[in-house]
């Protein structure tokens, strides 16, 4: 039986149950899910997500209503499952990457982690591993290597 996925944010702090989001596959290293956006907006309307545990990061592909990749969207996370609940907690570390469809590269919310370490709200080793892991993202897209991740996702799509 898979466990109930919920987001975690440091800012604003808050734990969310994602209820609504399709587990379509899941082993030891990796969780696939499809969903659609919590609340209507209208530049993106659903997507996939791909959640790599030991790398500590969650690739998520977001798409227009019609189905054309608005972009790919990259999170900095961390994994906290609980058998005992069968639950798994995703707790996002702050700093994120985004990959529009013509390749543009934005690096968001590194304000937002300097903010959060400087008010207690995460320790020493999620700053660490927060920028450690943004700076592997990086090296992955430079280096051509993120294709890996989207055509893991893209075998779902």
């Amino acid at each position: 039986m898979y466990p109930t996925l919920y987001r975690r944010r440091i800012i604003p702090d808050e734990c969310v149950e994602l209820k609504d989001d399709e587990i379509l596959h899941m082993d030891d290293k990796v969780l696939v899910t499809k969903w659609k956006t919590l609340k209507p907006r209208k530049d993106f309307h659903h997507g996939l997500s791909l959640y790599l545990f030991e790398e500590g990061i969650k690739v998520s592909k977001f798409l227009r209503e019609d189905g054309s990749l608005y972009y790919w969207y990259c999170d900095v996370v961390e994994y906290e499952k609980n058998e005992a609940d069968n639950k798994l907690i995703i707790t996002d570390l702050l700093v994120d990457i985004t990959i529009d469809a013509d390749d543009r590269l934005n690096v968001l919310d590194v304000d937002e982690l300097g903010e959060a370490y400087d008010k207690g709200l995460i320790s020493d080793e999620q700053f660490h591993t927060s920028v450690s892991r943004l700076g592997k993202l990086l090296n992955s897209v430079h280096k051509g290597t993120f294709k890996e991740y989207t055509d893991r996702i893209n075998e779902y799509a």
